[in-house]
């Protein structure tokens, strides 16, 4: 008895020491947040095809160089829980919950596997290079790997949709095409940006509500990514507009009469909702 009342005392002492080295990381701040890993985007309201009143379909890019979108461009590396957008599609399409679709066309018909994003994303270089003993000439292949601060664009489609039950005038974002920046041989110049896949709006919502997009103004009010889409939080610039030739501005316009054009596409939309409203 006294052995087993011995042996009990001592798992009991050793059990009390294992519980105390477990490690328990401080709360960093003043207060707990609430973890956004469980939150499910809210479903957009249902609209029937009799209920569209009018409707107008949008392609627009968004340029991370300017201020109000960095955002969505910031950090550049995983930072208290945060992510940026490119980062959090990424996530996205490894986990497999997004598709990537090809980026020629943007009627999402032509889905791509993780093999093709990996050959879209990653870049190979053949050079010659020389053994160092032999002087032997041979080919090299050097792969660059994916760098999400080289998604400097993205490309939005959506549709401007006036839902005569309701009475109001919304957008709904159907896809998003990031653009990666492509360099000279220097590799400082930029030469132009190079689309990468179309991903289904949707199918990122789940994946944009669980990641925190930066509030300038208030670090206690915690705003997702879907939330700044849904509040048109970033600027932006009209590239086409549904037309009987299919084109893009570019097509006809360059400078400043192409952002003229941009403007004039969006304020169209904004003079036929005020119109509705006049007597």
């Amino acid at each position: 008895m006294k052995y087993l009342s011995f042996l009990g005392l001592f798992l009991i002492v050793c059990l009390t020491s294992l519980n105390a080295q477990v490690f328990q990381a401080p709360v960093d701040g003043a207060y707990e947040k609430t973890d956004l890993a469980n939150r499910v985007p809210v479903p957009y309201q249902y609209i029937h095809e009799s209920d569209v009143f009018y409707a107008k379909r949008i392609w627009r890019e968004i340029d991370m160089r300017e201020k109000i979108n960095q955002p969505f461009y910031y950090p550049m590396q995983p930072t208290n829980e945060r992510y940026n957008l490119m980062s959090v599609i990424m996530i996205g399409v490894q986990e497999g919950g997004i598709t990537p679709y090809n980026p020629e066309s943007d009627d999402f018909k032509v889905p791509l596997t993780k093999e093709d994003v990996q050959n879209i994303i990653r870049k190979e270089e053949k050079t010659i290079t020389y053994d160092p003993f032999t002087g032997e000439e041979r080919d090299t292949v050097i792969v660059t790997e994916f760098d999400p601060s080289t998604v400097t664009r993205y490309r939005l489609k959506e549709d401007w949709i006036f839902d005569k039950q309701r009475s109001v005038l919304e957008c709904r974002i159907n896809g998003i095409l990031p653009l990666m920046v492509e360099f000279e041989p220097d590799g400082i110049t930029e030469k132009g940006t190079r689309p990468l896949f179309w991903i289904y709006f949707n199918e990122l919502r789940p994946y944009l509500i669980r990641y925190e997009y930066f509030n300038r103004l208030n670090d206690g009010q915690r705003i997702t990514y879907d939330d700044a889409f849904a509040k048109r939080m970033f600027h932006s610039y009209i590239i086409k507009e549904s037309n009987v030739y299919d084109r893009y501005i570019n097509a006809y316009a360059t400078g400043i009469d192409a952002l003229l054009e941009s403007e004039r596409i969006k304020n169209d939309i904004f003079i036929f909702e005020h119109d509705l409203w006049e007597f």
